[in-house]
């Protein structure tokens, strides 16, 4: 696949999701100034406290991306050979990465034509006694339906693990993202609403022992079974050293069963400053959003072949993405659409290939027909145009001319191939 610079589009994909400023560099140079430690410290405690409490929950552990959370997520599970497991097949392939290597049946279910999210009615269909888990993602920041979701977890005893790496700050019937399930990660990508310089995560959740878990995990401990013991190492017994030796509990315990190697995913004490401060602007980058989707959407609306995202009054979209859909009545090439747009300076996008469609899923079971909705949508009517609090008003008007010349376009072209 060629690589196009962005120094070529007038409306680039940018590839910053979020902006920076004195505030972040005057916070680095503090720290790298300061003689504190650059890991493990107090600003990642005041990160994680300042996060949980954002979203009125109990425990939130920064890590160094969403990627791992997810990992740690699954791992939390307990899945076991023989056990299902419901997916979005609509998100990014990091969402169900973890399962790849588990002796576990995936079932992905189809999604919401609207909200491009989890539907629960194809979910509720797919749940059987094995169920252990539904993974779900708030796809661009449009949330899942979660009251329906949980109702189903309670009645079935399964896990809802969250991807909320769009949707920071979205809300569903006044709680935020994050605090609906039982599980929740999140990303500080480059490209997300908030960042913590390029790469970074957090896991949230309300379960004590959960928490115990993460804290050893993160910091390369196993979750691992430990028995007493009381035999030295032939004559060398435990001594009270005032130096560190590193011996944890070597003399003390026995280790029965390892269940998690453990791995040091440990965010920055730079990393969670920033995190700190863009925490603190995501009410602002996420209005912004909003104005620039509610913007398109008063532009677009009055281009007939276009069909335009809808959200219920309910739920408050973060807009990570902003997506329309070519109309299927009047049969325009959607790729057609796309390459035009990429040629005319709108760099387009398309977020995400259908996972039960990738070959390692393929290899897994996954076939085309499956998710017929997903497949429909995403090769026929989705359309993600560049959107994040960089844009300008003219940028925005430039694509939108661009996309009804475009539509314009396709039309000739189609009527010439008749």
């Amino acid at each position: 696949m060629r690589k196009r610079s962005n120094a070529n589009f007038v409306v680039p994909y940018l590839k910053k999701g979020s902006t920076f400023d004195e505030e972040e560099v005057s916070v680095i140079r503090s720290i790298l100034q300061n003689k504190e430690t650059l890991a493990c410290g107090v600003e990642r405690e005041a990160f994680e406290r300042e996060f949980a409490d954002f979203l009125g929950i109990k425990y939130a552990f920064s890590l160094t991306n969403c990627t791992v959370a997810l990992e740690f997520a699954t791992h939390l599970i307990r899945l076991e050979d023989g056990d299902e497991v419901i997916a979005t097949p609509f998100s990014y392939q990091a969402t169900v990465q973890p399962l790849l290597d588990k002796n576990v049946t995936v079932k992905f279910c189809d999604i919401d034509p609207n909200s491009l999210c989890a539907d629960v009615g194809s979910i509720e269909k797919l749940i059987t006694p094995k169920t252990k888990a539904v993974y779900i993602t708030h796809y661009g920041g449009h949330m899942v339906d979660m009251d329906p979701l949980m109702e189903l977890a309670n009645k079935h005893a399964f896990i809802v693990v969250e991807d909320c790496a769009h949707s920071l700050g979205t809300s569903y019937k006044g709680k935020k993202s994050g605090s609906t399930a039982h599980i929740s990660c999140f990303s500080f990508h480059s490209m997300k609403n908030i960042s913590t310089l390029g790469e970074g995560g957090m896991i949230a959740f309300n379960n004590d022992q959960w928490a115990k878990v993460i804290y050893n995990i993160r910091r390369n401990e196993p979750d691992a079974i430990f028995a007493s013991r009381n035999v030295l190492f032939g004559p060398y017994s435990l001594e009270p050293y005032e130096f560190y030796t590193h011996e944890k509990n070597a003399f003390t315990e026995d280790c029965l069963k390892i269940m998690h190697r453990g791995t040091n995913a440990n965010l920055s004490e730079v990393c969670a400053a920033v995190g700190r401060v863009q925490l603190k602007k995501l009410k602002n980058f996420n209005r912004c959003r909003q104005n620039i989707a509610s913007y398109l959407d008063n532009k677009l609306s009055q281009v007939e072949e276009l069909r335009l995202q809808q959200v219920p009054g309910h739920i408050t979209h973060s807009y990570h993405l902003y997506t329309v859909f070519i109309h299927p009545e009047f049969n325009i090439d959607r790729n057609a659409l796309a390459e035009y747009l990429n040629q005319n300076g709108v760099e387009i996008v398309l977020r995400y290939f259908p996972i039960h469609l990738l070959p390692e899923w393929r290899l897994k079971g996954g076939k085309y027909g499956q998710c017929p909705t997903t497949e429909y949508i995403w090769f026929t009517e989705l359309l993600n145009l560049p959107i994040y609090p960089a844009l300008i008003e003219s940028q925005l008007d430039y694509t939108v001319e661009k996309i009804i010349q475009g539509l314009e376009h396709c039309r000739q072209r189609k009527v010439s191939y008749s």
